[in-house]
This record gives C-alpha cells, structure tokens and sequence, in this order.
C-alpha cells in the first residue's frame, strides 16, 4: 500500500509515497553503437557517469526511486524540471507524455501477470542521444529482450539512435500487455464455462475476483492511447520521421490492447448475467414446482378436513363404501390435475 501524497507541499518537492525498501538503488550503464558495446551495474552514479562516452548511444536504467538524494542528484546533472522529480517519484501516476526545451518525459505502467495483474511505474527520459529509465526494484522488468538484442548486435536498435531505443523501451512494455491480457482471456474462458455448465458459489467469487482485475488493468491501460497521441503530435526534435512510423504502430497495438480489455469487461458483464439468470431460472423451477406440489394437495388436504369433522351425523361416515369412495375422488383430484399441468407444459 502507498502512503499519501506529502499534502500542503509546494509543487516540485519530492517526496516517495511507495512502500518502505531498504535496498540499494541499482544503476546499470548500457552504451552502444553499431560497432561497440558497454554494459555494467554499479551502485555509485558518479562511478556510473565515468563511463559515459560522448560518441555512443546511453542507456542508464535505474532499479529503484525511494533515494530522494539520488533522483536530486540526478535532476541537477541532467537539468530535468522539478515537477519532472516528483512524477518519477510519485509511483501512482497516471500514464503521460510531456515535451520539455531539452527532454522527453514518458510515464507508463508496466504490467506483469502471475496470479493477478501487478502494476508497476515506469519513468522515461529521451534526451540528446541518451534514455534514463526509472523503475521500482521488484526483481524483474519487460526489457530482457531489449538486452538480448544489444548484447548481440540483433534488430535496428544497436543501428539507430536514443528515440529508437525510447521506442524500443515502450514496445517491450506493450508487449507484455498482450501478455497479460491473453492470461486473463484464458481465465474468462474458463470461468465461461464453469458458469454455464455448473454455477457454483466459487465461480461466482471468481468471476468477481477477475472482474475487479480486469477494471484494474483498464485503468492502467486507458491513457496509453492518450500518451502515444500526444507523443505523435509532437515536433520535437528528439524523435525522428523514421522512428515517428513505429509509434505509430505502437498506437495501433495500444487501441487493440484497449479493444480487447472493453471486450473482456463486457463478456464478464455478460457472464455475470448468466449466471444471475441461471440462479433465478432455478429458484423459478423450485417454486413451480412447490406450487404444483401445494395445487395437487390444497383439494386433497380440504376433503380430508371435512370428514375429519367431528360431527355425529354425518352420511358418508356410515356408508361401508365412503372410505373408498373418498380415495377415489382424491385419487382422480390428484391424476386429473397432473393430466391438466402436463398438457399446459407447467411440470
């Protein structure tokens, strides 16, 4: 649980609202270009920085935001604003894209599925021919593909520049989207079925579990679009005609990924539905059928009540025929009425 925003602030004052973590800030350097390549982890940014080279594409990922002095530090080396500090360390933002004179900002969520959908913020910086990226320390991230290709010299990104590389970064999170959301699909397939087939009170539980993980992911998602618009209608000069064409695509996939969770979202409404109707179809069977049983008994149970009267002169009571006879009449009451139910269709 995130601790609230530090209120009554002035705008640009930092201040982490993630959980408490002791563990160090992990800095890892990667610089490229078509011909070389540099990839090492340190925990010192100014044993970080003194590998730096002026003729290589940089890439400096940072494993962790709760070091107010660290992001400070890293704010006056690079001229970042201060409004941009408090974003990278508020990690409840929403998903923006916002253009300054020397740098990009992107904010997204990266979203990872093991037993439910888990969100974590993920802070993009474009500037002149380097990417920082800010994320939380949670043991993993959606860029190992983005490494294996630099390490080996695969794809365009060791043959482009930094808003390639920024491209790259957002892609590789997107990708996980599709991820997620083909796990959660699998879920609502199955949940489908147990519902049509057998609802039980589990399913119903679980429905709503995935119904509440499916509302989280849409509001993790909804903005992307946004964000990727804003990015195209830029004219800044970070990004290039050439990688503008694959945010275009990356828009695409973010309109498919946003589709797919409204449709996943409708079909659990759909599904709840079901199974709503299926309850009361057969709550509506039980009472039928108690009706039928309490109709076929109600004239049966009155002519037991009149001879059950304890008058003395009553005929039928002499008769040596009236026992019988009484069942008779019961008998045809009840065989006649299930006759009469049978052709209306009611049983």
């Amino acid at each position: 649980m995130s601790k609230n925003h530090n209120i009554g602030a002035p705008p640009g004052t930092l201040f982490y609202n993630g959980e408490e973590i002791d563990a160090k800030i992990k800095i890892t350097l990667i610089e490229f270009n078509e011909t070389e390549y540099f990839e090492d982890d340190f925990y010192d940014l100014d044993a970080c920085l003194s590998h730096v080279k002026d003729n290589m594409v940089k890439w400096i990922n940072i494993e962790g935001v709760h070091k107010i002095e660290l992001i400070e530090k890293i704010g006056k080396l690079y001229n970042l604003h201060p409004l941009t500090l408090e974003d990278i360390v508020h990690i409840d933002q929403r998903p923006k894209f916002e253009e300054f004179d020397h740098y990009l900002l992107c904010i997204l969520k990266m979203i990872m599925y093991d037993t439910e959908v888990h969100a974590e913020q993920l802070s993009l910086i474009l500037l002149d021919n380097t990417v920082i990226s800010f994320q939380e320390p949670d043991g993993g991230d959606a860029f190992d593909i983005i490494r294996t290709r630099l390490r080996q010299c695969k794809g365009r990104v060791r043959k482009l520049k930094a808003d390639y590389l920024f491209y790259a970064l957002m892609d590789a999170v997107v990708d996980c989207y599709f991820d997620s959301i083909e796990k959660i699909g699998d879920k609502v397939e199955k949940i489908e079925e147990e519902i049509i087939n057998e609802p039980k009170r589990e399913s119903l539980i679980e429905l709503y579990r995935l119904k509440r993980e499916v509302i989280y992911l849409r509001k993790q998602v909804w903005p992307l679009r946004d964000l990727i618009s804003n990015l195209l209608r830029s004219e800044s000069a970070f990004i290039t005609d050439s990688t503008q064409l694959f945010f275009r695509d990356l828009q695409d996939h973010s309109t498919r990924i946003i589709d797919t969770v409204e449709t996943y979202r409708d079909l659990l409404s759909g599904i709840m539905d079901i199974y709503l109707s299926t309850n009361s179809n057969k709550m509506n069977e039980v009472m039928k059928m108690l009706t039928i049983v309490s109709s076929i008994f109600i004239p049966v149970t009155f002519i037991v009540g009149v001879y059950g009267m304890n008058f003395e002169f009553m005929p039928e009571l002499k008769s040596p025929y009236g026992y019988w006879t009484v069942w008779g009449i019961m008998l045809t009451i009840i065989v006649g009425q299930i006759i009469y139910f049978k052709k209306k269709k009611w049983m």
